[in-house]
């Protein structure tokens, strides 16, 4: 295996562990911590930013190995077309290149695979301890925030209700009023 393929190995074995130590059930505590560490260190935000420069590699790595497997494969196919494989060490080493084409194509393919998934699982854990974390301010100021709101709903209420008792009365008032100046001459057009 070629330097550049023993690396991209390494890297997906990196991307491997990194995965496990992100998905072990750690407390909330030690989590919040690892997950602040991890998204607010700027020597972390460098080393991700030389990943994410080595990632652009792989890619490239992936489309070479892809194309040398197409390749590759056009060739053997050709080759049996033409009956040009008679000769066992000649199928042996189609077989082998093929083998090789295709080694490399799922080894870069998987590595930028696990890196998205690294980066989806790293923001969905840092999703979820903000969740946690408002959850419990809110769990925290609920019940006092309740009591609050009650209170200020009751006191509205209580202000509708005499503000409406005012009204009954004045419109009693003007009622018996004009009760009295109308003398009991009820317009018939109107009723």
């Amino acid at each position: 295996m070629t330097i550049y393929y023993s690396l991209t190995f390494m890297l997906l074995a990196a991307e491997m562990l990194t995965f496990a130590g992100l998905v072990v059930p750690f407390p909330y505590s030690v989590r919040k911590r690892v997950f602040g560490f991890l998204s607010e260190s700027p020597i972390v935000a460098k080393i991700a930013y030389g990943i994410k420069i080595s990632f652009i590699f792989v890619g490239i790595l992936f489309f070479d190995a892809l194309q040398r497997m197409f390749r590759i494969t056009a060739e053997a196919d050709m080759a049996k077309h033409n009956q040009q494989m008679g000769d066992v060490r000649t199928e042996t080493s189609f077989a082998a290149r093929k083998f090789y084409a295709q080694r490399n194509v799922y080894l870069t393919g998987f590595t930028l695979f696990l890196s998205l998934v690294l980066t989806r699982t790293f923001a969905i854990s840092l999703e979820l301890i903000h969740s946690q974390e408002e959850y419990a301010k809110l769990k925290k100021a609920g019940p006092s925030g309740s009591d609050s709101s009650t209170q200020k709903k009751a006191r509205e209420y209580d202000a509708l209700k005499s503000r409406y008792d005012t009204q009954v009365t004045e419109f009693n008032q003007l009622a018996d009023k004009y009760n009295k100046v109308a003398d009991g001459k009820v317009d018939k057009k109107r009723v």
